[in-house]
Order: structure tokens, then C-alpha cells, then sequence
């Protein structure tokens, strides 16, 4: 499958993003509850970006592996963050057959940029050992969000359209259920994040591999 829609994706540098500032801190809570029921701490990061989220994590006590198709992105992770284990690859290939399966699978505003999100999400089940969990991100599309963002004029920037390497995907709960539940996966739930739930800015489906 060609991936140049991915490949060219751009990062200014190796620090976290604006999403991060919302997003982290409901996914370190959910990890460290992962972690009160297992004494395995390692996780796959598909998407790994820069690097800066893999480093927070490492902080943690979590050993992480990652890969991403952005060949700029990887550079900017390896020079800052060089002990990390983070390379270049997507969700395209075998990663399972490359790297194993993990008990954690995070991958955080990254399916919203896919063009086979099946593809992407038969990938996250199969790095999955079983019993394993998959945390995913992707920004939250609801009624009363779609309204407000017609209402105030906002469409055209929120579904950019002249982001190179943009969002082309755009989820709901609803719809990202039926493609988790699709791959295989159960026990999904969700939570929203960033602002108030009705006008949240993402949300974060965190599911589990039987």
C-alpha cells in the first residue's frame, strides 16, 4: 500500500503538541490502572510521532516501543530522545511479526490520518497479546460539537482541507465502535476529553483483545 499520504507528515520539533496538554493525563490514569492488575509495563506506540509521548511515558516507569511513518518525525525522536526505541514503520506492515505483541497497544490522534483504518485497527489487534488493551485517540465528533462548530463558521478550519498530511477520517463514537468491534475487540468504552464532554475535543477509546 503506498503511504505517502503519512510519510511526509512534518513536527517542528521533539516536544508534545497542544493535544497532549488533554490528552495525557487521562491516558497516564488509565495505564497506571492497567498497571495495579499486571506487573507488565511495556507498550507499543503506534504513532509514535516525535517521541515526546513515548518520553513521558518512560518517565513513568513504562517501557515503550514505537514506530511511525514520518521520517521527520523519527529524526526528531532520536536525536532528543536517542535511548528510546522508536523507528521508522506504520501500521502497513508487520509489526507483530517485527517487534511481538504487547500488553498495551496506544496510539493518540493517528486514525483520524488513515486512509485503511481497518488496515490500522487489524494491526492494533494483532500487537495485542492476549487480554491486552488498546487505547486509542482520535478527535470527538458529536451532535451538539458538529452544531457549534457549524454555528460559529468554524467547518472549513476543523476539517482541514488544506493541511497537508491532514485529517481524512473523522469518528464518531459510534462509528469507531463498529470498526473496533469489526477487528474484534470488546469490552469498548469511552472517554471524552478537553472542554466539557458534549463539546469535547477528543476522545479516547480504550478496548480490550479477548
Amino acid at each position: 500500500m503506498n503511504e505517502a499520504p503519512i510519510n511526509g507528515y512534518r513536527y517542528a520539533d521533539s516536544k508534545h503538541t497542544h493535544s497532549h496538554g488533554y490528552l495525557l493525563p487521562s491516558v497516564t490514569y488509565i495505564l497506571e490502572r492497567l498497571a495495579l492488575r499486571s506487573s507488565e509495563r511495556r507498550v507499543f506506540e503506534l504513532g509514535c510521532g516525535n517521541g515526546s509521548v513515548a518520553n513521558a511515558l518512560t518517565r513513568l516507569g513504562w517501557d515503550v516501543t514505537g514506530v511511525d511513518p514520518s521520517v521527520q518525525g523519527i529524526r526528531h525522536a532520536r536525536e532528543a530522545y536517542p535511548e528510546l526505541k522508536l523507528f521508522e514503520g506504520s501500521a502497513y506492515d508487520d509489526l507483530a511479526g517485527k517487534y511481538g505483541q504487547f500488553p498495551v497497544v496506544l496510539s493518540l490522534e493517528v486514525i483520524e490520518h488513515v486512509y485503511a483504518p481497518r488496515d490500522f485497527v487489524r494491526t492494533v489487534f494483532d500487537l495485542l497479546s492476549e487480554g491486552g488493551t488498546a487505547i486509542l485517540s482520535t478527535p470527538y465528533h458529536g451532535y451538539l460539537n458538529n452544531l457549534a462548530l457549524a454555528l460559529t463558521g468554524k467547518m472549513d478550519a476543523h476539517f482541514t482541507a488544506l493541511w497537508d498530511h491532514g485529517h481524512i477520517k473523522f469518528w464518531s463514537m459510534r462509528t469507531l465502535n463498529v470498526l473496533l468491534r469489526e477487528a474484534g475487540l470488546v469490552d469498548i468504552r469511552f472517554e471524552r476529553v478537553g472542554r466539557v464532554p458534549a463539546l469535547a475535543k477528543s476522545m479516547i477509546a480504550v478496548a480490550r483483545k479477548p
